[in-house]
C-alpha cells in the first residue's frame, strides 16, 4: 500500500484504483531513444545529450545555483538540494555520464531532466511518456506506479471477438501497452481509437442499463385528461404550435405509464417550454398528485410562481412558492399545496413533498446531479416523474452520449409573432451612441435593458452594474432607471421587476438574473456591458429577453477595445445566428462538452480521451455496439461497464 501522502496526491487525480493507473494516459511523449551532439541541438527543441561530468560547484551568477560542467555542455540548476551537489560530485570522480534532457542554448542546458549513467548504458527503446500529475508527484514516480500496474493488472480483453471484428478494433491489451509503450515510429491512432470506443461504449451501456432500470421501477400513473386540463385547455387564448402540441402528447403518453418518466424539454429561447411544463403540472394535480418546479435562481421561480398562479388561479389549483426567505408559515402550506414552484429550497431537508408525483427542474444544467436527485426523493413511496428543461438546446452529438439515458423532447419552433432581434456591435468608444439609442426608444415609449457582468467587484476593464447604475442615473436625466441584482433582498427584487414590468421604470440596469423566465413585451432594447466576457449560450439567453413585444427588437454588444480571439470569435458568432441550435453547436465547439454540460456530471468529466465533436463516428459505432453487446452478451457489457466506469458512475442513474 502506498503511503499516505501519495494515495492523497493520487487522489487529485482521479486514480482510485490500480486500473484508474493502466487509464491515465500520457498527455505527449519524448524521445530519449536518440542521443544529439550539442553542437547540433536544434534550437528550441528539446534533445538528449550525454556527456562526461568533469564537477560540479555551487556558484554565485547573481543568484545561487548548482553548476556542473560536463564534456561540451554546462548544465544550471537554480532551485537545487545538496544531495544533488554530492552526487554529480561523486559521479564526476568515478568517471561517469550525464544523459541529460531539455533545450540547449549556447552550449547550457537549464533544469533538464537527468540521468547519470555509465557510458555504455544503453538507450531506452521506447519514447517516454509524459503524464497529467499534480504538485508533489514526480514524472518518475508516477511512471513507475503505472508501468507496475500495466503488468500485474488483467488486462484480458472485455469485448467478445464478434465485436472487435464488426469495429475494427485493435486487441485492449496490446492498445494501453502500446500508449504508454511506444515504439519510434510506431503509429498509435488504432490504439486511441480503441481508448475512445471503449470509453464511449461503456457510456452507452451504463446508460441502457439504466434506462431499463427506471423502467421496473413504479410510478403513479396520471391520465392525463382530468378536469383542470381540459378547463384550461379551453380557456386558452392561443394555440400551441404544432411543436409544442407533439412535445405535450410525448409528455402526456409518458405520464400515464406506471414507470418514472425522465424526459428532457429542450427548446429556444421563447418557444414556449414553460406552458407544456405547466400542463403536466395539471395533469398530477389530476391525478390527486403533487407536482414540484425547481428554477435556479429566486427570480425566475418568482417569474414561474407568478405565471402559474395567473394561468391556474381561476381554476381553484392550490400553489405555494417556496424560496430562501419563505416563513415556516409558508413552508407548511407547501404539504397541502397541489403545485409547488421554489428554488433550491425546495430539497432543504425540512420541506415535505408527501405526495410528489412529478418533479420539473428548470434550467437543469444550473443543478448538480445530487440536487435533481434529491428533489426526486421527496416523494414517500413511488418515484416520481421528471422533468427537466434546457433553453440552451443541446447539440445532438452530445445528447446521443451526456444524455443518452433520458427521453428528449424538442420544440423546434416560434409561436407565430415572435419577431427575430437585430443584434448589433458597438466599441466601448460609441457609448454616446448607445446612450442617444436608449433615449430614443424611452421617447417612443418603449424599455431597455442594460446587463453588466458584476455587481460591485473590480474588474480592470468591466463596467460593474452598481457603477453602470450610477452612470446612467446621472447622464439619463428625466428617466427613471433601476438596478436589480442577486443580492437584493427578495421584497425588493419583487418591486423592481414590478415596476419595469408595469412600465413604470424605462432601464433596468442587471446582471445575469434576467438570463432566463424574465418576460417583458415592452422592453425592446438591450445593451450587453463587456460582450466579450460572457458565454455565447448566455448571449443568446440574454438576447431571447427581447423581442417578445409587437415592435422589432435590438441588441447591442458594446465590448472592450482589447479582444482575445476566443472572444472576437463569440462575438461573431452570436452576431450572424439567431437559431439557439446552431448557436449551441458552435458554442459546444468553443467551450468544449465539460464546460457546456455545467454541474451536470457532479465533478468528474463526462469523457477523458473522446471528443463528442471530432468523434462522432465513434459515438453512431458505440451506440450500435451497445445494443447488440446487451442482447448478445450481458455478461460481458456488465464486466466492461465495471471495468470502465466502477464507482464514477453517475448519480443520477441511481
Amino acid at each position: 500500500m502506498k503511503p499516505k501522502g501519495t494515495a492523497g496526491k493520487l487522489e487529485k487525480l482521479g486514480l482510485r484504483s490500480r486500473f484508474d493507473l493502466v487509464l491515465h494516459l500520457p498527455l505527449r511523449y519524448e524521445d530519449e531513444t536518440v542521443l544529439t551532439a550539442v553542437d547540433r541541438a536544434p534550437p528550441g527543441q528539446a534533445v538528449l545529450v550525454q556527456a562526461k561530468i568533469i564537477e560540479a560547484k555551487v556558484v554565485f551568477r547573481p543568484k545561487r545555483q548548482l553548476a556542473v560542467l560536463a564534456e561540451g555542455v554546462a548544465l544550471r540548476f537554480f532551485n537545487f538540494y545538496g544531495s544533488q551537489l554530492k552526487q554529480f560530485q561523486r559521479a564526476a570522480e568515478q568517471g561517469l555520464c550525464v544523459r541529460a534532457f531539455g533545450e540547449v542554448r549556447g552550449g547550457t542546458m537549464a533544469h533538464p531532466r537527468y540521468r547519470i549513467v555509465a557510458a555504455d548504458e544503453p538507450l531506452p527503446d521506447a519514447l517516454t511518456p509524459i503524464y497529467p500529475t499534480t504538485a508533489g508527484l514526480p514524472q518518475a514516480e508516477l511512471r513507475m506506479m503505472i508501468l507496475q500496474a500495466l503488468d500485474t493488472e488483467n488486462l484480458d480483453d472485455t469485448l467478445p471477438d464478434s465485436i472487435r471484428s464488426s469495429y475494427g478494433l485493435q486487441d485492449f491489451k496490446e492498445s494501453v501497452d502500446l500508449l504508454h509503450r511506444p515504439r519510434p515510429g510506431v503509429d498509435n491512432a488504432a490504439a486511441w481509437r480503441r481508448m475512445k470506443f471503449d470509453e464511449l461504449l461503456a457510456q452507452q451501456l451504463s446508460m441502457k442499463f439504466a434506462y431499463r432500470a427506471r423502467r421496473n421501477r413504479r410510478a403513479p400513473a396520471l391520465p392525463g385528461n382530468g378536469p383542470l386540463v381540459n378547463a384550461f385547455l379551453k380557456r386558452l387564448p392561443f394555440r400551441l404550435t404544432r411543436a409544442q402540441a407533439r412535445v405535450l402528447n410525448e409528455i402526456t403518453s409518458d405520464l400515464r405509464e406506471p414507470h418514472p418518466m425522465q424526459r428532457l424539454l429542450q427548446g429556444d429561447v421563447g418557444s414556449g417550454k414553460t406552458i407544456i411544463a405547466a400542463i403536466a403540472c395539471l395533469v398530477a394535480a389530476d391525478a390527486g398528485w403533487q407536482a414540484a418546479v425547481m428554477a435556479p435562481t429566486e427570480i425566475l421561480s418568482e417569474q414561474h410562481w407568478r405565471r402559474f398562479g395567473e394561468w391556474f388561479g381561476p381554476l381553484g389549483v392550490k400553489m405555494a412558492w417556496l424560496h430562501g426567505g419563505s416563513s415556516k408559515a409558508e413552508r407548511k402550506r407547501v404539504a397541502e399545496a397541489q403545485i409547488i414552484v421554489g428554488t433550491h429550497a425546495l430539497i432543504q431537508d425540512k420541506v415535505e413533498l408527501p405526495r410528489l408525483g412529478l418533479a420539473v427542474v428548470d434550467e437543469q444544467h444550473r443543478f448538480g446531479v445530487r440536487q435533481r436527485l434529491t428533489l426526486r426523493r421527496k416523494a414517500d413511496a413511488a418515484h416520481p416523474h421528471q422533468l427537466m428543461m434546457s433553453a440552451t438546446p443541446i447539440p445532438r452529438t452530445l445528447y446521443m452520449t451526456a444524455y443518452a439515458d433520458l427521453d428528449v423532447s424538442t420544440i423546434d419552433e416560434l409561436p407565430p409573432g415572435r419577431r427575430p432581434v437585430r443584434t448589433r456591435r458597438f466599441s466601448e468608444r460609441r457609448r454616446n451612441e448607445v446612450m442617444a439609442r436608449i433615449r430614443d426608444a424611452a421617447a417612443e415609449g418603449q424599455q431597455a435593458y442594460w446587463v453588466c457582468p458584476v455587481i460591485e467587484e473590480s474588474k480592470e476593464g468591466v463596467q460593474t452594474a452598481l457603477e453602470t447604475y450610477e452612470t446612467l442615473a446621472r447622464e439619463l436625466q428625466g428617466l427613471r432607471v433601476a438596478l436589480l441584482h442577486g443580492r437584493l433582498p427578495s421584497d425588493e427584487k419583487a418591486a423592481v421587476m414590478e415596476d419595469f414590468k408595469g412600465g413604470r421604470t424605462q432601464v433596468l440596469v442587471c446582471t445575469t438574473v434576467i438570463e432566463v423566465g424574465v418576460d417583458v413585451p415592452n422592453a425592446s432594447l438591450m445593451v450587453i456591458e463587456s460582450a466579450e466576457r460572457f458565454g455565447l449560450a448566455q448571449l443568446h439567453q440574454l438576447r431571447g429577453r427581447i423581442g417578445r413585444g409587437a415592435r422589432s427588437s435590438d441588441c447591442i454588444l458594446l465590448f472592450g477595445e482589447r479582444l482575445s480571439d476566443t472572444a472576437r470569435q463569440r462575438l461573431q458568432a452570436i452576431f450572424e445566428n439567431a437559431d439557439g441550435f446552431k448557436v449551441a453547436e458552435l458554442d459546444l465547439r468553443l467551450r468544449g462538452q465539460g464546460d457546456f454540460l455545467g454541474e451536470r456530471q457532479s465533478g468528474d468529466p463526462l469523457l477523458r480521451f473522446a471528443d463528442v465533436e471530432l468523434d462522432q463516428d465513434l459515438v453512431l459505432q458505440a451506440q450500435a455496439a451497445a445494443l447488440r453487446l446487451i442482447e448478445e452478451d450481458p455478461g460481458a457489457a456488465r464486466r466492461h461497464v465495471a471495468r470502465w466506469l466502477g464507482s464514477r458512475q453517475d448519480l443520477a442513474r441511481a
